[in-house]
């Protein structure tokens, strides 16, 4: 199907023109082969990597579907599995809710619980929320899952890695009516596998082919620093591109840059587990809005940040290995941009920098910069490789 319009999959006018008012015309491609089988009431199994738009693909057809739930009793169910999921899933569809008059929260451990009783006692209609909160909440009597309608279970295969599968599995359990169960995850085998052959009802699969961001689509820069300097250096970077991700070890050294960062003159912010969760949502959106150039985050930390527009990656500390290196790094170039990569290396460092990049079959020079170096102005005008030869 060329140039398919929402309104061709069968989605109602009120949300087409909803989706519009926001620039949303053409569906993804996951969108596509998703949302007619969502509509028509068939369970549906997405294959899909995060940033493919997968959460209009169960969104609209849930938000078209669902009637409305009672105090308590919500008829619409997402699982995620982070804080920050959940509330990203809830700020996007929340204008799709508002059409059809559906209230939907976003309901996860670290706020308070009586908030989310309130909001549940006065009716919430659809639920995204992190597993353990939704626990609490059905065991201490503040809502019931036996009205669901609709279930979603996305990015399984993270709920796997993270320890959530028995959780899950414990909720599903509790939804005794026959509803809906829509599933999407960037793999299909394993604990997901087992998931959707006990959970789901003759399911239609769709796989949309993603690629691995490979480490030849992006530019990486190598640059041997002095430990005085390197703050320095890292704010020149950050000063000449529009968003940055500085990688730091742990959650302590990401306060601490990030404190010295803001001495540069420098709009940073740290995230991490340490933070209660208004802190880690407000530098999120200030780093979604632009309010902030940079955002200090530690590796569990970063896999709550879906941002599109990161246009650097700092690696302030040297990734443990190889796989954290490109996972890391494919903060940068997502949504088909191809971004800059930059490694800070201390002379103690260098031994381990040296193995990572035979690991990752990279030959890249380490080139001695200081922050006076005009070449941190512009990453991509100059290749490292050229000036060592």
């Amino acid at each position: 199907m060329t140039n398919t319009r929402f309104a061709d999959l069968g989605v109602d006018q009120d949300l087409v023109d909803a989706l519009s008012s926001r620039g949303i015309t053409s569906p993804f491609e996951i969108q596509k082969l998703a949302i007619p089988d969502g509509l028509s009431g068939r369970d549906v199994c997405g294959k899909a990597k995060t940033g493919s738009g997968k959460t209009l693909a169960f969104g609209i057809p849930l938000l078209q579907c669902l009637p409305k739930g009672g105090p308590k009793r919500p008829t619409g169910l997402a699982l995620v599995p982070t804080r920050e999921l959940a509330v990203q899933v809830c700020r996007e569809l929340e204008p799709l809710a508002e059409c059809r008059e559906l209230r939907i929260e976003a309901i996860y451990g670290g706020a308070p619980i009586e908030r989310q009783v309130a909001s549940l006692h006065k009716g919430v209609d659809f639920v995204v929320a992190t597993p353990g909160r939704i626990i609490d909440l059905i065991q201490q009597g503040e809502m019931s899952v036996a009205d669901l309608e609709g279930v979603v279970i996305d990015e399984a295969d993270r709920m796997a890695d993270m320890g959530f599968m028995p959780q899950v599995e414990w909720i599903l359990r509790r939804a005794e009516k026959g509803h809906q169960t829509l599933l999407f995850s960037a793999t299909l085998d394993g604990m997901v596998g087992s998931l959707i052959s006990r959970y789901q009802k003759d399911p239609v699969t769709h796989e949309v082919a993603s690629r691995e961001i490979t480490v030849a689509e992006m530019e990486h820069r190598f640059l041997a620093v002095h430990e005085m300097d390197r703050v320095r250096v890292a704010a020149r970077i950050i000063r000449s591109s529009s968003r940055t991700i500085v990688f730091s070890r742990t959650k302590w050294g990401a306060d601490k840059l990030a404190g010295k960062l803001v001495a540069e003159d420098v709009k940073a912010a740290a995230i991490h587990g340490d933070l209660r969760q208004a802190q880690r949502e407000k530098a999120l959106a200030d780093f979604i809005d632009g309010k902030i150039q940079c955002l200090v985050a530690t590796d569990v930390a970063a896999r709550g940040i879906h941002v599109d527009d990161v246009n650097v990656v700092i690696h302030y500390d040297p990734p443990s290995d190889a796989k954290t290196y490109v996972h890391r790094s494919g903060r940068t170039a997502r949504a088909g941009e191809s971004g800059m990569v930059v490694s800070l290396v201390l002379w103690n460092e260098e031994l381990e920098v040296r193995k990572l990049l035979r690991r990752l079959g990279m030959k890249q020079p380490i080139v001695e910069v200081f922050s006076n170096d005009v070449r941190l102005d512009d990453l991509t005008g100059w290749d490292p490789a050229v000036e060592a030869a």
